[in-house]
């Protein structure tokens, strides 16, 4: 007698895996479009022909993956997207030909306007200046002593109508480059016409490059709660280094941004090949 080929037992997913797959491909195919509410547990348990454990198991897997939001005592509904970001290198450029422009031209766009799409006014935005030493880890970014003395600035905008945060950034500058400007010191002065780069070009410096560094993890609670974050969705952080024509280090500034509200364009120009370049 003949048997068939040796072959492992086929083992089926979970349960409450199979049912967060079904309601998954859902919400992606638009049938449970967002702010549509999910089964309830006892839908899903007849459905399913499984026990409440097992549904309870799927919204939490759902939950999770960031495909849904609940509250204590609310049921549960498909995400509805938050305000996107969109952070591009290309600013960096329009931020330095800003710079040389008249005040009211400085003033009337910046990082709210063209990261947020709205204007400053609509947010409701604080800032912090510190003198602070580089310590080790700037230090060795900066190439100074971990002495220096740096000027740290935090910048902060939340959404009046549900205190969440809209943006965070702090930046760091070496003290002896802007001391000059005794305006460049006071946070009272904020938000500044033009930016860091205008703030800069008082003190006779221009930026030359910009190198972004882009790293992520999950947030801690403290974060998720600021932000408004649902389960599951990680933080990106940026740093951003300004650097001038002599190959010094200007400033660092580090920025927050929810994984689930940003878009991240990298813009570098090519330049051409040598015109009698052989093939």
């Amino acid at each position: 007698m003949e048997s068939m080929e040796p072959r492992p037992t086929a083992v089926r997913p979970p349960i409450h895996l199979r049912i967060a797959d079904d309601i998954r491909m859902q919400i992606e195919r638009g049938e449970l479009p967002p702010g549509a509410a999910l089964p309830t547990l006892a839908e899903i348990s007849a459905k399913w022909s499984c026990g409440m454990n097992s549904a309870r198991g799927a919204i939490a897997l759902l939950r999770a993956q960031g495909l849904i939001t609940s509250g204590r005592g609310k049921a549960p509904v498909v995400r509805i997207p938050p305000r996107r970001v969109i952070r591009s290198s290309e600013r960096h450029q329009i931020e330095k030909d800003l710079a040389l422009q008249p005040e009211a031209e400085r003033g009337a766009i910046g990082e709210a306007e063209t990261n947020l799409n709205m204007s400053i006014g609509a947010q409701r935005f604080s800032s912090q200046y510190d003198r602070v030493q580089a310590g080790p880890e700037l230090a060795k970014v900066f190439d100074v002593e971990p002495t220096t003395l740096m000027l740290r600035r935090q910048w902060e905008a939340t959404d009046p109508d549900t205190d969440l945060r809209l943006s965070w950034s702090v930046s760091h500058i070496p003290l002896d480059i802007v001391k000059g400007n005794p305006a460049l010191l006071d946070p009272n002065n904020e938000p500044w016409p033009g930016g860091t780069q205008h703030q800069l070009s008082t003190v006779g410096v221009e930026i030359m490059k910009m190198v972004d560094e882009v790293t992520a993890r999950m947030p801690t609670t403290v974060e998720a709660q600021l932000w408004g974050l649902s389960a599951g969705v990680p933080l990106i952080f940026c740093r951003r280094i300004s650097i001038d024509a002599d190959g010094r280090v200007i400033e660092t500034s580090d920025a927050d941004y929810p994984a689930d509200r940003t878009e991240l364009h990298f813009v570098t120009p090519l330049r051409p090949w040598p015109k009698k370049r052989q093939a």
